[in-house]
C-alpha cells in the first residue's frame, strides 16, 4: 500500500468532529487542579493481593476493611481454571497464582472455600512451588513458607566492585540494580515474618517435595554462564557457613547507605514497588524501627499508589502522571485545543517544575553528561528516563506560554536535548534509562526469571526520540544530524523480517511499528522506500476485523 505524510483536513465528518469534542471535553475533565493528568496503571493481581503480605510484614497486622476489599478484588480476578493470570484473558500463571494464593490465605481465607481448592489444583498442575520463579521462593521464604538456604544469594561485598570493573551494580537495569541492592541485604539478614498456622501453604508443594528439599536446579554445560552462576552460588553459600566473612559488616553499611541515598521525596525507591518493597523489607531487618524517619516515609507513600473505592483495593506498581500529562497536550493539541487554552498552559507549567536536574545513576557511566531530564513519575530523582525526556519537550512546544516561561521552555529544551544526545548507545538506539546496558551474560543470573537485567536499545524508546530531534531539527547542529542518521539506521537494522518492529514498552509488534512509521515520517526519510511500505502493509494486514488495531500480551 502506498502511505504519505499527512495533512489537516478542513472536510472532517460531523461525527468524527463529535467524537474529538466529546472526547476533548472528557479529558479536560479528568485534569487535576494542579495541571497534570494521571491515570490508574493496572497490574495483575498478585501486586494488589501483595498488599497484604506487606503490610504484615511491616506493622504485623493488616486494616481488616482494606484487607477485605483486597481480597474482593484478587478474588473477582480468578479465572474459570482456578488461575490467576499476569494479563487480563491471558492464561494462568504459576506464580502470580501461588501469590495470591497465599496473601488470601495470609487474610484468613480458609483453603477449603471451592475457589481456594481450584487454585491450589493449578498450582500443583504446574509444578507446584519447586517449579516457581526465584522471585516467589523468596516472597515464600520471608513468611517461613520456604527454606532460606534453597534462595540464590547476592552477596553484599558487590558494592565494593568498582565502576569501572567489567561486572558491577551499573551494569544491571536501573529497576533490577535497586532490587538487587536490597536482596543482597535481605538475603544475608534472611528475615522470617511468623504467620499464623492457616496462612501456611505446604499444600502447594506437589508429590513429595517439601520447603526444605526444593533447589535452583542443575548446571545445563559445564561451560556456560549459567553454570558460572550456579556454582558462585553454591560458593556463596558456603562461604558463609565459615565463622568469619573479612568485610561483610562493612559491605551491609555501604548497601545500607546505598539504599537510604536513593530514596525518594514521596517514600519511594525508584517510584515502583519492587525495589520499594525490599528496600522496606532490607532496612526493617537490619533494625529500623517504624518511626525511623525513611520507614515512616517509605510506609506514608504507599498510599498515594493505592486505588480504593466502597468495594475493591488495588495497589499500582508506579504512577505515570508526566507520561500521562505530556500526552494529555499532543492528544488535546492535535486535535485543535487552542496553544494558549489554560489548561494546557497549567499542564506545560506543571511540566516545567518536573523537570530532574538531579545527577542521577546515569551519571556513573556519563561523568561529563549534564542533568537535564524527566521522569515517569511524581518522584524519581535517580532514574528518569529517555522514553519520557523525549516526549515532554515535545508537548512543551505545543503550549504558548508568556514570553518568560517560553525562555523557560528553551531552555529545558535545550538541556533534555543534550542529556538525550549524550544517552546514546553504541549500536544507535536509545534504551530507557542507561546507555550501552547490554552485557547478554546478565541474562543468566538466578534472578533474570522474573526480573530482566538488561536495559536494551529498543526501537520504541527510540522512534520517540528520533520524532522530538525531528522536531527540534537544527541544520547546523552536526551532533544532531549525526545523531538521527544513526538512530534511523539502527531502526533499519532492528526491523523484523516481516517487516514489523518489537515494542519493548508497549504491546508490542503493533506499538513498535506504528512508532518507528511515525518517527520515520517525521525525520523526512523517503516514504516510498521498501522497508517503509512493507511496515505499512504489515500494519493494514493486522487490522482487526473491528476496525481498530491491538494485540494480546501473550
Amino acid at each position: 500500500m502506498t502511505i504519505e505524510k499527512s495533512s489537516n483536513d478542513a472536510n472532517v465528518r460531523p461525527d468524527v468532529q463529535e467524537a474529538i469534542r466529546c472526547a476533548q471535553e472528557y479529558l479536560l475533565a479528568q485534569q487535576h487542579p494542579q495541571g497534570y493528568w494521571v491515570g490508574e496503571l493496572e497490574a495483575d493481581a498478585s501486586v494488589s493481593a501483595g498488599y497484604v503480605p506487606i503490610m504484615y510484614f511491616m506493622l504485623g497486622k493488616v486494616d481488616p476493611i482494606r484487607q477485605a476489599k483486597a481480597v474482593s478484588y484478587v478474588r473477582s480476578k480468578q479465572n474459570p481454571d482456578g488461575s490467576w493470570s499476569t494479563f487480563p484473558g491471558g492464561p494462568g500463571d504459576l506464580n502470580v497464582s501461588i501469590q495470591v494464593y497465599f496473601a488470601l490465605k495470609l487474610a484468613g481465607v480458609p483453603a477449603v472455600e471451592t475457589f481456594m481448592l481450584q487454585g491450589r489444583e493449578f498450582i500443583l498442575a504446574q509444578g507446584g512451588v519447586r517449579s516457581a520463579n526465584v522471585f516467589t521462593k523468596i516472597w515464600l521464604a520471608l513468611f517461613g513458607q520456604y527454606d532460606w538456604r534453597d534462595v540464590p544469594r547476592v552477596p553484599p561485598e558487590v558494592v565494593f566492585l568498582p565502576n569501572w570493573f567489567y561486572f558491577n551494580i551499573y551494569d544491571f537495569a536501573s529497576w533490577s540494580r535497586a532490587t538487587i541492592m536490597a536482596l543482597s541485604i535481605v538475603l544475608t539478614t534472611r528475615p522470617v515474618c511468623i504467620v499464623p498456622e492457616s496462612a501456611n501453604v505446604l499444600e502447594l508443594y506437589a508429590g513429595a517435595d517439601n520447603m526444605h528439599n526444593v533447589r535452583l536446579g542443575n548446571k545445563q554445560r559445564l561451560l556456560s554462564w549459567r553454570s558460572f552462576f550456579l556454582l558462585a552460588d553454591r560458593f556463596f553459600k558456603v562461604w558463609e557457613r565459615l565463622p568469619f566473612q573479612p568485610g561483610r559488616k562493612a559491605a551491609l553499611r555501604r548497601v545500607e547507605a546505598w539504599i537510604v541515598e536513593h530514596q525518594e521525596a514521596d517514600g519511594s525507591w525508584g517510584g515502583i514497588m519492587l525495589p520499594w518493597m525490599y528496600s522496606l523489607f532490607a532496612l526493617k531487618s537490619l533494625g529500623y524501627q517504624l518511626d525511623h524517619p525513611v520507614i515512616a516515609r517509605g510506609l506514608a507513600g504507599i498510599e498515594d499508589f493505592i486505588v480504593e473505592d466502597d468495594t475493591t483495593l488495588r495497589l499500582q506498581p508506579a504512577v505515570s502522571p508526566v507520561w500521562d500529562t505530556a500526552w494529555s497536550i499532543v492528544a488535546l493539541r492535535e486535535s485543535g485545543l487552542a496553544a494558549d487554552h489554560p489548561a494546557l498552559q497549567k499542564a506545560a507549567r506543571w511540566l516545567l517544575k518536573q523537570e530532574n536536574r538531579h545527577a542521577g545513576d546515569w551519571k556513573v557511566k556519563n561523568p561529563q553528561l549534564q542533568p537535564g531530564s524527566w521522569s515517569f513519575e511524581f518522584n524519581n530523582n535517580w532514574y528518569p528516563d529517555l522514553d519520557d525526556t523525549a516526549l515532554v519537550p515535545r508537548a512543551l512546544r505545543l503550549v504558548q506560554l508568556g514570553p518568560e516561561q517560553a525562555g523557560d521552555v528553551t531552555r529545558a529544551v535545550e538541556r533534555a536535548l543534550g542529556w538525550i544526545l549524550g544517552m546514546q548507545s553504541k549500536d544507535g538506539g536509545w534504551a530507557s534509562f542507561d546507555r550501552d546496558n547490554d552485557k547478554q551474560f546478565l541474562a543468566y543470573v538466578p534472578f533474570a526469571d522474573f526480573m530482566s537485567p538488561l536495559d536494551p536499545t529498543c526501537a520504541d524508546v527510540t522512534a520517540h526520540v528520533v520524532e522530538l530531534l525531528s522536531d527540534v531539527t537544527c541544520n547546523s547542529n552536526q551532533a544532531v544530524q549525526d545523531a538521527m542518521r544513526r538512530a534511523i539506521n539502527y531502526l533499519k537494522a532492528t526491523q523484523e523480517s516481516d517487516h514489523a518492529w518489537y515494542g519493548r514498552w508497549g504491546v508490542n509488534y503493533i506499538y513498535g511499528t506504528g512508532l518507528a512509521l511515525a518517527a520515520l515520517a517525521a525525520s523526512g526519510e523517503d516514504l516510498n522506500q521498501d522497508y517503509i511500505q512493507g511496515a505499512a502493509d504489515w500494519l493494514a494486514a493486522h487490522q482487526n476485523p473491528s476496525g481498530g488495531w491491538g494485540e494480546s500480551c501473550q
